[in-house]
């Protein structure tokens, strides 16, 4: 009889994995078939993608799209991707160096009215950003950094994402306080313990923060068609609206195949600080 039950429990236990295991593989695909079709209806002509007989999965692939589409603007996409790269690149070193130096600050420094200085940073992370838009471009346009990658970069030098700031603080708390005891002891100072310790012990966490900030600012189009008017300084996002006319020619499958190209940059930032990424996740937040 026990072992009837026994024999009973494992084949349940086996159905409730395989059903768990069913329902994530089903919600897995439904997460990834929008990106399925936009990759396959980036290899199709127009009448396949839409219309009353459209249908993408039949024969018929072409590279025509990808073709077309990058020579189809006042630019080829490769000025569209170097000008991405450029606001990326200069976004993520100014939150890691400025992220960094607040949260080292508000982590182990003493100075007065440390207490509020942080609790005024955290709420700025509640302030809309459509709230801050007038009056940011009404600075920025007063500094004549209009139709420049200024207004997109240089706030990152300034510590302005209180979030990855947070993020940080909570790691930076997590380390041994005995390394600053250890550090005062051999003569190390505030900078020496910052740039020596700090950083190389909070690397998952940078990792953390520079992908996000890759992902978030490449995928940004609101802020860049704010600031960027000339063509020549558009960046992805800006320049894949461009395909679609309010006149009805919209190239949807330059666009498409455009779009699969633009996603190429963020799968291989993140395959790349994958393990980093899932360790500073995990490791975040947990002291504090």
């Amino acid at each position: 009889m026990i072992t009837h039950l026994s024999g009973t429990q494992r084949h349940n236990k086996r159905l409730s994995r395989f059903l768990l295991h069913l329902g994530i593989a089903v919600g897995a695909f439904c997460m990834i078939y929008p990106l399925i079709w936009l990759f396959v209806a980036s290899f199709k002509p127009l009448d396949s993608i839409f219309g009353g007989n459209a249908n993408i999965f039949a024969s018929g692939w072409t590279l025509r799209n990808y073709v077309d589409g990058w020579n189809a603007l006042d630019y080829t996409f490769d000025t569209y991707f170097f000008n991405s790269f450029i606001v990326c690149l200069g976004a993520v070193v100014g939150n890691l160096i400025s992220c960094s130096m607040a949260a080292y600050s508000f982590a182990r420094l003493r100075f007065k009215y440390k207490v509020l200085w942080f609790a005024l940073m955290q709420g700025s992370i509640m302030l809309p950003h459509n709230a801050l838009m007038v009056p940011q471009y009404i600075l920025f346009k007063n500094l004549d950094w209009v139709n420049t990658f200024l207004p997109l970069i240089v706030p990152k030098f300034l510590a302005t994402d209180a979030f990855f700031i947070f993020l940080m603080v909570q790691f930076i708390r997590g380390l041994p306080k005995e390394l600053d005891d250890a550090a005062k002891i051999d003569g190390c100072s505030v900078y020496g313990f910052y740039w020596r310790i700090v950083l190389p012990l909070a690397l998952p966490a940078l990792a953390t923060t520079a992908i996000f900030t890759f992902i978030w600012t490449w995928s940004d189009f609101t802020s860049q068609l704010i600031y960027l008017n000339d063509s020549a300084l558009y960046t992805m996002p800006i320049a894949l609206r461009t395909f679609l006319d309010s006149t009805g020619n919209s190239a949807y499958g330059q666009m498409f195949a455009m779009s699969v190209l633009s996603l190429l940059p963020i799968f291989g930032f993140f395959l790349a600080f994958q393990r980093l990424l899932i360790e500073g996740v995990a490791t975040t937040g947990l002291k504090g």
